[in-house]
């Protein structure tokens, strides 16, 4: 559905005429009995999201004349909403053959919250308010649910339940008491469950859910502890709040315990108690423990899939996170938005252009996050920036560069994205010019704008350009350099060969270096095998960060490479000292079939002796022209 919809607008011609032309002829005599069944078919048609069973039945109501009745355009409202056609279920409200009472208003509100499009919610109210219809305790809810940031509406709504005598009405209350926690108003809340003579296990959840929102855990699981103190059975949806917690916490513990009481209960059965417990177990990474309670769901809905992939892409099991995602494509399971947003980043980290592409293909066809690429919506603009990432660390900067320029509202992020593609890949003089483009847009330049174009000199060779905008950042552009810069700069240095200035920067710099910059000098040191400078940095960084693999790897090998044997046994030692285990080397290909991740000496791949016996025929080839491999 488009962002732009105006649901506000008049009825659509093709429903209002096929109505009056049927509304005009001779109506058959139709009994209480059809109508009742049309509308129990259109509750079954909502609680499947059957559209187009719903809609057959919606034209067999209108041809007999069964919408004279507020029962069934209320229905028909309802089944649109569940199916996510809220044009549709406002073009039914809207046709002028039957009075827009509160029953109507209420299936529209509650569509609209439903659907996340809480403001054209409040606008319906609102426009119930103007014609005189009354709310009744049922539009109450719905309504609070729409009032996102507005503290002074949600005020004005508690004085009009006060005024029609529903303040004591628990669902209405309990909706106050949430939306008050959501805005942080903790002691208006707290007043108000106070006040609620009846307490049931609605306004607990309102009381231990809001908390969970708002990030104040030890109130929600002191509300949890009170509730369980006063005799008040936990629901599900206490058992999802409770867990939310858990989840952000690591507590895995706590959060085992609740799942013990959560299948005593039966709960576990349901969608959104093993989504909570797919997310708890992920967010404590026991991956394994999420992956059992999603293979044992007999039906999995987007949630649950969106659960676990988040699990996988959380822990940076990268090539499983790909697995499950395909898996849910052949399960015949349409991803949303959600499941991009997770799974567009994987193809990044691992270079699988082709997935990226066919997710981009995907989002373009379903108007995911891509339809409204020109209008200023910033979920828009992440998601475009999210896949013009993708292409470009995939290495495609001709596809890169496409999505860049069919965007008509480019933040920061997105010069930037395509500065640093140009620079990762060796273009420099594209990465200084989008950086002049980016300059005379008036874009305002930041931190990472000047990571990216030092990266690309610094690849490109370019030193007096990256000396000279170093030296501009803070005077020209406003910009003070960080420990990123630096490091950078010197990387810049210290490949084109300048170790005296790089190791003269490190040293003289106005930033503490970290291990991060001694590491970008010592790499430096062993490409121009320098080891008077790299025993110098080898020092810093054993005493830095001694427990990381590379500064003894990079160590090592400059002694090698410079014939100081016994420097060499020394580092390894010294490696063994600290218990310092280097992790073997991982590379990964994408085929047809999904993405390949090989490590150093693996035989488990199912192939495994197929591709080493091509690897020894290509490396014979190779020995036959003359290559000797270097060790």
């Amino acid at each position: 559905m488009s962002k732009t919809t105006n649901f506000l607008k008049k009825p659509s011609f093709s429903l209002c005429f096929s109505y009056s032309f049927s509304h005009s002829a001779s109506q058959p005599v139709h009994s209480v009995y059809d109508l009742t069944t049309c509308i129990g078919s259109l509750q079954a048609c909502a609680r499947h999201k059957s559209l187009s069973k719903g809609k057959q039945i919606h034209s067999y109501m209108i041809t007999n004349g069964f919408l004279c009745s507020p029962l069934s355009i209320t229905s028909l409202i309802n089944m649109y909403s569940k199916c996510n056609q809220m044009d549709d279920a406002v073009s039914t409200f809207n046709c002028k053959f039957h009075d827009h009472n509160v029953f109507a208003y209420n299936a529209v509100i509650a569509g609209f919250a439903a659907n996340g499009l809480a403001r054209y919610g409040f606008e319906f109210y609102k426009r119930m308010r103007l014609t005189g219809v009354v709310p009744d305790k049922f539009t109450f809810p719905c309504v609070i649910r729409t009032c996102c940031g507005v503290v002074v509406e949600v005020r004005k709504i508690h004085a009009l339940v006060n005024k029609l005598g529903l303040e004591l009405d628990v669902y209405v209350g309990s909706a106050l008491v949430n939306r008050y926690l959501k805005f942080g108003l903790v002691e208006e809340a707290q007043k108000l469950f106070e006040e609620l003579p009846s307490r049931d296990v609605v306004l607990w959840n309102a009381m231990v859910n809001g908390f969970a929102q708002i990030g104040h855990f030890d109130e929600a699981l002191v509300v949890f502890r009170i509730m369980g103190e006063e005799g008040v059975v936990p629901s599900r949806f206490t058992v999802t709040g409770v867990l939310s917690i858990f989840a952000v916490m690591g507590d895995f513990n706590n959060g085992r315990a609740v799942h013990g009481f959560a299948m005593k209960m039966g709960y576990d059965s349901h969608f959104e108690v093993s989504n909570a417990l797919i997310d708890m177990y992920g967010k404590c990474k026991c991956t394994g423990d999420s992956l059992n309670i999603f293979e044992m769901m007999i039906k999995k809905d987007i949630y649950s899939w969106n659960s676990i992939i988040a699990v996988h892409e959380q822990c940076d099991y990268h090539d499983e996170t790909l697995r499950l995602f395909d898996r849910m494509l052949r399960a015949g399971i349409r991803p949303d938005l959600v499941t991009i947003t997770i799974v567009v980043p994987v193809c990044s980290h691992l270079a699988a252009l082709m997935h990226g592409r066919e997710i981009h293909g995907y989002m373009i066809k379903y108007g995911l996050g891509m339809e409204d690429v020109n209008e200023e919506d910033i979920n828009d603009v992440l998601m475009t920036n999210a896949v013009m990432d993708m292409y470009a660390k995939c290495g495609s900067m001709r596809n890169a560069c496409m999505v860049f320029d069919k965007m008509k509202n480019k933040d920061v992020a997105s010069w930037n994205i395509m500065i640093m593609g140009y620079g990762m890949h060796g273009n420099a003089n594209k990465a200084l010019d989008m950086f002049s483009r980016m300059c005379e847009a008036q874009i305002h330049v930041d931190e990472v704008t000047f990571v990216g174009v030092l990266f690309a000199c610094s690849h490109a060779g370019l030193v007096s350009e990256g000396r000279e905008l170093l030296t501009q950042m803070k005077s020209k552009y406003g910009v003070l350099p960080t420990i990123e810069h630096y490091t950078c700069v010197v990387d810049m240095l210290g490949r084109a060969g300048h170790l005296e200035e790089a190791f003269e920067l490190v040293q003289n710099m106005p930033i503490q270096a970290n291990p991060v910059v001694w590491r970008a000098l010592l790499a430096a040191c062993r490409l121009h095998r320098n080891s008077g400078i790299a025993k110098i940095a080898a020092l810093k960084l054993m005493e830095l960060d001694p427990g990381h693999s590379g500064n003894y790897v990079l160590t090592s090998n400059i002694f090698v490479e410079t014939g100081q044997y016994e420097e060499v046994l020394e580092v390894r030692h010294t490696m063994r000292q600290h218990d310092v285990k280097k992790a073997p080397g991982c590379s990964w290909t994408e085929l047809k079939d999904g993405v390949h991740a090989f490590i150093n000496g693996d035989r488990a791949h199912p192939k495994a002796n197929f591709i080493y016996a091509e690897l020894d025929s290509l490396t014979a080839r190779l020995r036959e022209h003359g290559y000797v491999p270097h060790l």
